[in-house]
């Protein structure tokens, strides 16, 4: 086996079973160590501390996969798949009143497969690939998952810039069975979505906010809500099953307001078309005549990278002011931050300062973060992306 060795006083964070080794660690490689190819990594001194992808062309020069003497093969990954499985049907499905067909079959490195992600919407896996080792081992892993789940379909959905670091280009594929169909019907809660998987956000759709959603219909009740950057209504569907008032719906995509409505008729909920607005919800909101019992805001990410947080926390912190301005007294807001480098810590001073902006007297009631699908490694803490705060407004 080729060895990775780690300069002096590097191995700590490694030891802690953080999965990543950047390349400012690396003391030196054996030569011959070909991209994505398995390797050891040793302390300076020599001593064995694990084993994990190698990639030299990126920053991250190798993602950890055991800190165990053991075969990375076949077996490896069906161990891996069954184990995460395992873990949703003992924590999350077992727990379930009411029909959920569709979950985060793994969670990257929250599951020990640092670069691999799969959900499952109904009969259909959709997968995202974001690094060169687990995407040189798709056989591997299709094979773990059709033993596992016996799927109609898998399909790769592997696209976004962060692709090419890993000199990777973007991947959409049926890789195999069927292709999940344009208008892909799932079941969560007892509630009805169709979701788009090969033109969708993410995987097709937000799963990650399923508990969230539970939550917004245990308030929604008698309210006016506005949920802002809907896409395809996700949460506008909770609220109005649970006897809302009233719910509009605001997203600047014309094609996801069209998936809302057909969510809506799926549930059999009155679809108003003047609910559905397609707008810039930073302008829908300076211009908004009317106040509003319930604002949820789930914003795409406004930061990526260290350096796009100073422009997002201007960002959070204009959006969440405008919706503080147009709140009835004694409203809620429900905000969130899918934006991994901001910190829960920072999103809370931008929710301050927005508060204190607005003049509002404002209290956090509640907060939430990942569905128990999503798990975080308590050794990765840059897993942990999705963060929302409950706020009453007085």
């Amino acid at each position: 086996m080729l060895k990775l060795h780690l300069k002096p006083d590097r191995d700590r964070s490694v030891r802690r079973f953080h999965p990543w080794i950047f390349s400012g660690a690396v003391g030196r490689v054996d030569a011959g160590a070909e991209a994505g190819a398995v390797i050891d990594v040793l302390a300076a001194d020599g001593a064995f501390i694990g084993r994990g992808l190698y990639n030299p062309n990126s920053q991250i020069v190798c993602r950890m996969l055991t800190w165990q003497d053991e075969a990375i093969d076949v077996t490896f990954f069906e161990s891996k798949l069954a184990a995460a499985l395992r873990l949703r049907q003992r924590f999350f499905l077992s727990q379930d009143n009411h029909p959920t067909d569709s979950f985060r079959v793994v969670n990257s490195e929250g599951d020990g497969l640092p670069g691999l992600t799969v959900d499952k919407y109904a009969d259909f896996l959709v997968m995202q690939i974001s690094s060169l080792g687990m995407a040189l081992r798709r056989t591997e892993i299709i094979a773990g998952l059709q033993k596992m789940l016996s799927p109609r379909g898998i399909f790769e959905k592997s696209t976004g810039a962060a692709l090419l670091e890993e000199g990777l280009q973007p991947f959409v594929q049926v890789l195999a069975g069927e292709e999940p169909p344009p208008a892909l019907r799932i079941q969560e809660h007892g509630l009805y979505f169709e979701v788009d998987t090969r033109e969708g956000q993410k995987t097709g759709f937000f799963l990650d906010q399923r508990e969230n959603r539970q939550w917004v219909a245990k308030l929604s009740a008698g309210r006016r809500v506005l949920n802002g950057f809907g896409y395809t209504g996700a949460f506008s569907v909770y609220a109005a099953h649970a006897g809302a008032e009233s719910v509009i719906t605001v997203d600047s995509s014309a094609a996801a307001l069209t998936l809302a409505r057909q969510n809506f008729a799926l549930n059999n909920l009155q679809v108003n078309d003047e609910n559905f607005v397609a707008a810039d919800l930073f302008r829908y909101l300076r211009a908004a005549t009317k106040a509003f019992d319930f604002i949820i805001l789930d914003p795409p990410a406004f930061a990526h990278r260290q350096k796009d947080v100073n422009n997002a926390a201007r960002a959070y912190k204009d959006i969440n002011l405008q919706a503080l301005k147009v709140i009835a007294p004694g409203g809620l807001l429900l905000s969130c931050s899918c934006s991994q480098p901001v910190s829960p810590d920072l999103f809370q001073k931008i929710l301050f300062a927005a508060a204190t902006d607005a003049k509002r007297a404002v209290r956090i009631i509640g907060q939430s973060g990942h569905a128990p699908d999503h798990p975080i490694s308590i050794y990765h803490p840059e897993g942990r992306y999705l963060q929302a705060f409950l706020l009453l407004v007085d």
